[in-house]
């Protein structure tokens, strides 16, 4: 029997991820604090649930992809938490990313009512949410990933399970700091570039298929010299993450420099109030420390 599905925050990267389970064919139950985002998932055949505690109680697998620590514990452990409707037996699947310690502390609450937890955090931005290629980094009980995985696998292209609770969240940290050094030294390239004099659609093409090529300067390089600041992930949300890196950091006593530098740059950017924009507008700080812009007029030589 195919297990029923529950999903809750529909958010930039949850409402493309419920949907390509509803697009799969399971039966979904959905929740989200702003009622309205529902709605595109009810019309492709989604059931609206009326709080976390009503979407478990009426689910076998429970998917979360919320914004923070404070939000998962909210939608888990609350007043209408998740753990106050499942069954024993259920799962949940938090794909959202949060602390590594806080995650262990709630798959040790749900276990002690009988329900199962992995957590899942993904990356791909919204384009991998939608088009169901998100990269799923899933930490829990092998017998309860292998249970989630052909429902991942309508989400996702590479899942893969890297250890016990709160390994996933920490493959995402370890994917969060290459995401952006990699989009610092894709900003201060391009930099170079513009004030070479170089045209910089053709650079991008010149250096991309090589051993400079990665994922952010393909996908976000072209939106940057666009001047396309829509976020597939937003600066607010990079920096959430950025600030559980470096806690974690802290407590392991690991130097990450160049992580830290971003965080300080972000900030800046936040301080401007563009932490809505994507995480690509990264090069806004660099452009502001140059005193011109990517893609707008060259600066004159020195």
């Amino acid at each position: 029997m195919t297990e029923k599905i529950g999903f809750i925050g529909l958010g930039i990267m949850g409402r493309g991820m419920a949907a390509n389970l509803l697009r799969a064919g399971y039966a979904v139950r959905v929740w989200n604090r702003t009622v309205s985002r529902m709605t595109p998932l009810l019309e492709l055949g989604g059931t609206a649930g009326s709080s976390p505690a009503d979407v478990a109680a009426h689910s076998d697998v429970i998917f979360i992809c919320v914004s923070d620590t404070p939000d998962v514990q909210a939608v888990v452990l609350g007043e209408q938490g998740i753990v106050h409707g499942a069954q024993p037996g259920a799962l949940v699947v938090d794909h959202s990313t949060i602390s590594p310690a806080a995650t262990q502390e709630m798959a040790a609450a749900l276990a002690e009512k009988g329900i199962h937890m992995l957590d899942a955090p993904v990356s791909g931005g919204s384009e991998g949410a939608a088009k169901g290629t998100l990269s799923i980094m899933v930490g829990g009980e092998a017998a309860q990933f292998a249970r989630a995985m052909p429902m991942m696998q309508a989400m996702g292209k590479t899942i893969t399970h890297v250890g016990g609770h709160g390994a996933g969240q920490m493959a995402k940290l370890v994917n969060q700091i290459l995401v952006v050094v990699t989009m610092q030294a894709v900003g201060e390239a391009l930099l170079f570039a513009q004030a070479g004099g170089l045209a910089l659609e053709k650079t991008l093409t010149a250096v991309a298929g090589g051993a400079a090529g990665s994922w952010m300067l393909s996908n976000r390089g072209p939106q940057v010299i666009a001047r396309d600041w829509r976020p597939g992930f937003t600066i607010d949300l990079q920096q959430k993450d950025l600030r559980l890196v470096l806690e974690a950091a802290d407590q392991l006593g690991v130097p990450l420099p160049a992580t830290a530098l971003v965080f300080q740059f972000y900030r800046t950017l936040q301080q401007q109030g563009l932490g809505g924009e994507g995480n690509h507008a990264l090069v806004k700080a660099l452009e502001n420390l140059a005193g011109f812009t990517i893609g707008g007029e060259r600066p004159l030589p020195a």
